[in-house]
């Protein structure tokens, strides 16, 4: 299974996606990568994502950017963004992935529902994500919408923080909600 997470420049939302995901997964088979719907290609994280992900013990200082391909897209099974324009700017390029793009909070919102209705299914991570991928579909018009993640770039620092502190929670929500143990989960501290 490949998990693509996608932001506009690929510097700084999504990279934070990607490597607290790999951290989370590190004992999973899955892969994990991220592009931009505008992405500069081979551009340096952003200085103060860099600096977010080492606090919480990831190195990233040779993550490079990449602009997002319909090709990627289409050899992903599973693709977070952090906002609906982006969601809608994905789907325009590879449409037969609609079912497969979620806004992060979307999915994390899906996957706490599943895990409380008990209809999180299968032995590896994978399949408990496949299935969660499958409900989606009938549960989503009950949850109430996710908002988007801000995009920090050329903010401030803090605004980087409450988008790292956003994603963050999101992506310990959706491997709660697929754990057998949940307490197994460690809790990656960001700000």
């Amino acid at each position: 299974m490949l998990i693509l997470f996608v932001c506009t420049g690929n510097i700084c939302r999504s990279p934070l996606g990607e490597l607290l995901t790999k951290r989370y997964l590190a004992s999973s088979s899955i892969q994990i990568s991220s592009a931009g719907t505008h992405g500069l290609p081979s551009h340096p994280i952003d200085p103060s994502s860099e600096r977010l992900l080492a606090r919480a013990g990831i190195d990233s200082h040779t993550f490079r950017s990449k602009r997002l391909t319909a090709e990627m897209a289409l050899s992903a099974d599973l693709i977070f963004c952090f906002e609906k324009v982006q969601r809608q700017e994905i789907a325009l390029l590879a449409p037969s992935m609609s079912k497969r793009i979620f806004l992060l909070g979307d999915f994390a919102n899906i996957a706490a529902y599943c895990a409380r209705s008990n209809t999180v299914r299968g032995l590896t991570v994978a399949d408990r994500l496949e299935s969660v991928i499958a409900t989606a579909p009938l549960v989503q018009g009950l949850l109430p919408p996710a908002h988007d993640i801000e995009d920090p770039h050329r903010k401030s620092f803090e605004v980087f923080e409450h988008a790292a502190e956003q994603t963050n929670d999101a992506l310990r929500t959706i491997f709660l909600s697929l754990k057998k143990h949940p307490a197994n989960v460690p809790e990656l501290q960001i700000p």
